[in-house]
């Protein structure tokens, strides 16, 4: 018999979400168009069209010693190329962002090959290969992982970004990296360290409060699905915590 994975616990909207995101057998809906020049761009690390620099030569070319794992792991594009490691980071609103820093490592995980993500209270990191982390940062910004008011490109100085929105519901930024044009449309002004672009990448409009709702992988009992309304995911936490808690005091019998 086949084994069935199970991606995460829950019956809301949020729990079907998290599930809906990790697995890799589901094809996350494209919802805007960004340009490899753009996302160049947006993630700062060289100039679009140059050559990507290299960490070591190519596969190919190095001879090494006959390894049975190398028979059983082909590697990415950027492995055998020899590219250096590159990273892209994001931070999410706990207004309804699509995705939240933990969900985003167990999504890269997931579905991408040869990444070391990182998890923080308000960001999340993913690094790897240059130009595999160009098309997985592509299909990070341009699926409904991303909202272009809700979730922010912030390699640096990433505080303050959750604990309010501002009038037109943009994401607060110390470093103002992207604006919400007058036409509606959010566009990059800087790179994601903040660093000032020669001209502005453009990438969406800010979806609506009822898309955002639908789409949230966040509980929030004001503005979204509050997690006292999934009773089967508070009982998973519930254990989890339970077992943590022996564990930690590692009762023994008797």
């Amino acid at each position: 018999m086949a084994r069935k994975p199970q991606f995460g616990p829950g019956t809301s909207i949020v729990a079907e979400n998290r599930r809906r995101q990790m697995d890799p057998s589901r094809r996350l809906p494209i919802v805007r168009n960004v340009t490899e020049e753009d996302i160049v761009l947006l993630l700062g690390h060289r100039a679009p069209g140059s050559a990507y620099p290299s960490a070591h030569p190519p596969l190919a070319e190095q001879q090494e010693p006959d390894c049975p794992m190398r028979k059983l792991v082909s590697p990415t594009e950027g492995a055998k190329a020899g590219d250096r490691v590159r990273y892209i980071q994001f931070a999410d609103s706990m207004f309804n962002a699509p995705c939240q820093p933990y969900q985003r490592t167990y999504v890269e995980m997931y579905r991408f090959r040869g990444i070391d993500p990182g998890t923080l209270s308000g960001r999340q990191i993913v690094e790897c290969r240059e130009r595999d982390l160009e098309k997985y940062s592509k299909e990070l910004i341009e699926t409904d992982l991303f909202d272009p008011a809700r979730s922010g490109l912030r390699g640096a100085t990433v505080h303050g970004h959750s604990l309010r929105l501002s009038e037109d519901g943009m994401m607060f930024d110390a470093l103002q990296r992207c604006i919400l044009d007058r036409d509606g449309i959010v566009k990059y002004v800087k790179d994601q360290v903040g660093v000032p672009l020669d001209r502005p990448v453009s990438v969406g409009k800010p979806m609506d409060e009822d898309w955002l709702k639908r789409k949230s992988t966040i509980f929030h009992s004001l503005v979204g699905t509050p997690l006292r309304n999934d009773p089967e995911y508070i009982e998973y936490l519930q254990r989890i915590h339970s077992l943590r808690t022996k564990y930690g005091f590692m009762p023994m019998e008797g």
